[in-house]
C-alpha cells in the first residue's frame, strides 16, 4: 500500500572497485600505455618476418599475448591478499617443479633449455617468470610470519637462501643468469624491508657476489658479454655486436625519431629486436621521446606502489607489494641500463613491452596483486609490527 513500510530485497554492496582508487587508476594508466606502445613496436619491428604472411603472425600472438595478460590482471585483482599467502608455498613447489621439467624436457634455443612446451596449450611457457613471482609470494609469506611474532633477523635470511637456492640453482642450470640475479636482488630487497639489518645481509651479499663472478669466469658466454660489454666497437663483429648496433639505433633515433616503422636497425642488423633490445627500436622510431615516455611510465609504475607500500597496515601487504613492484622493476632497469651500455646484456625482457607472452603475463599478474592492494578492501586496522624494536617496517 501507498506509504507504508515496505521490505525491499536490495542487493548487498559490492566491495569498491580498485581502478575507482587513486592510486589503481594511476597504475592502470601507466602500465596500458606501455602495452600500447608495446604493441605498436611489436607490429613495426616484425614486419621483416612478416614478409609474405597475409596476417602477420608474431605480431598476432603478441596481441593474443595482451589479451591472456588483461584477463589474468582482472583475475589477481578479485583475489584477496590473504588468499595470495595461503597459496605461496604451494606456487613455490609448483614453479620449482616446471623449472626442473624444463631441465628435463624443455625445448633448446640459442644455446639455452628455458622453455617447456606443454600439449594443448598454444605457446611454449618459460617457467623462469613465474617461478620468480612464485619465490617472492613465499619470502613474503615468511618474512610476514616473523615480523609478526619476534622480528625478521639471522634465522629469516638463512630460510630465505633456502627458499631461494632450488629455483636460482635451476635457473642458472639453463644457463639463466639474468633471472637468477634479479630473483636474488628482489629477495634481498624484501629482506631489507622486513628489517633485516644490512650487516646481516652482508655476508650472503658477498657470497651471491663471489657466486656470480665465479659463473662468469667459468662460462664462456658469459664471460664474451662482459668482454663485449667492456670494449664493444674493436669487438663490433663478435661480443659487442648488439651493443654497437643499439648505440647504432639510439643515434639515429635523436630527439623525434626516424618515423614508427622507418626504423633500419630491425632489418637483421639489430639481433633480439622485438625482444631484448626493443627499447633501441623506440630509440631509433620515436627518438629520445619514445625512450623518456618509457621511462616516465616506469617511475609512475614505481611512486604508485610505493605509496600502496607505504599505506600497507599489515606485515604481508607491505612485503607483497615491494616484492610485486620489484619483479616488474627490476628488469626493466636493467633492461634499460643493458640497451643503453650500462651494464653487459643480460637477456631480460623488458616488461609490458617486449614480444612474448610469458613476461607480459607475469608482470600482469604482478599488477592484479598491486591493484587488489591499492583497493579499500585491503585496508585493515593497523597492527603493532614487532621488527628488531621497530614499531613500522621500511617500507622499501
Amino acid at each position: 500500500m501507498p506509504g507504508s513500510a515496505q521490505s525491499v530485497n536490495t542487493p548487498a554492496p559490492g566491495p569498491r572497485f580498485w581502478a575507482s582508487t587513486p592510486e589503481g587508476s594511476a597504475l592502470l594508466t601507466s602500465v596500458t600505455l606501455l602495452i600500447a606502445l608495446g604493441v605498436l613496436m611489436s607490429y613495426s619491428t616484425t614486419a621483416v618476418q612478416a614478409l609474405g604472411e597475409s596476417i602477420p603472425r608474431l605480431a598476432q600472438r603478441h596481441t593474443a599475448g595482451v589479451v591472456l595478460a588483461a584477463l589474468t590482471l582482472v583475475a589477481a585483482a578479485r583475489v584477496p591478499l590473504q588468499r595470495w599467502r595461503r597459496l605461496a608455498l604451494p606456487l613455490w613447489f609448483v614453479g620449482v617443479a616446471l623449472l626442473g621439467a624444463t631441465l628435463l624436457v624443455g625445448h633448446s634455443a640459442n644455446g639455452a633449455q628455458r622453455w617447456l612446451t606443454i600439449p594443448g596449450l598454444p605457446m611454449a611457457l618459460q617457467p623462469a617468470e613465474f617461478a620468480r613471482l612464485a619465490s617472492v609470494l613465499a619470502v613474503a609469506a615468511l618474512l610476514a610470519r616473523s615480523m609478526e611474532t619476534s622480528g625478521a633477523g639471522k634465522r629469516e635470511v638463512m630460510r630465505c637462501a633456502l627458499l631461494a637456492a632450488a629455483p636460482v640453482a635451476l635457473l642458472l642450470l639453463q644457463p639463466d643468469f639474468g633471472s637468477a640475479a634479479v630473483l636474488v636482488a628482489v629477495l634481498a630487497l624484501l629482506c631489507f624491508t622486513a628489517g633485516v639489518g644490512l650487516r646481516v645481509m652482508a655476508l650472503p651479499a658477498g657470497l651471491a657476489l663471489a657466486g656470480a663472478v665465479a659463473y662468469v669466469s667459468l662460462r664462456p658466454y658469459a664471460l664474451a658479454r662482459v668482454r663485449g660489454f667492456l670494449d664493444p666497437w674493436p669487438n663490433a663483429q663478435t661480443e659487442g655486436f648488439q651493443l654497437v648496433q643499439s648505440f647504432v639505433a639510439f643515434g639515429r633515433g635523436g630527439l623525434l625519431g626516424v618515423g614508427l616503422g622507418d626504423g633500419r636497425q630491425k632489418l637483421h642488423y639489430l639481433p633480439e629486436a622485438h625482444t631484448d633490445f626493443i627499447l633501441a627500436m623506440i630509440a631509433e622510431e620515436i627518438g629520445l621521446v619514445g625512450v623518456l615516455l618509457v621511462l616516465g611510465c616506469f617511475a609512475v609504475f614505481a611512486r604508485v606502489s610505493l605509496r600502496v607500500a607505504a599505506r600497507s597496515r599489515e606485515p604481508f601487504p607491505l612485503l607483497l607489494v615491494t616484492g610485486m613492484m620489484a619483479l616488474v622493476l627490476v628488469p626493466a632497469l636493467l633492461n634499460a641500463a643493458v640497451v643503453m651500455g650500462l651494464v653487459p646484456t643480460t637477456g631480460l625482457a623488458l616488461p609490458f613491452l617486449s614480444h612474448g607472452s610469458n613476461s607480459l603475463i607475469c608482470s600482469a599478474l604482478a599488477v592484479g596483486i598491486l591493484l587488489r592492494a591499492s583497493s579499500a578492501d585491503e585496508q585493515r586496522p593497523a597492527r603493532r609490527l614487532v621488527s628488531r624494536g621497530r614499531t613500522r617496517p621500511r617500507t622499501a
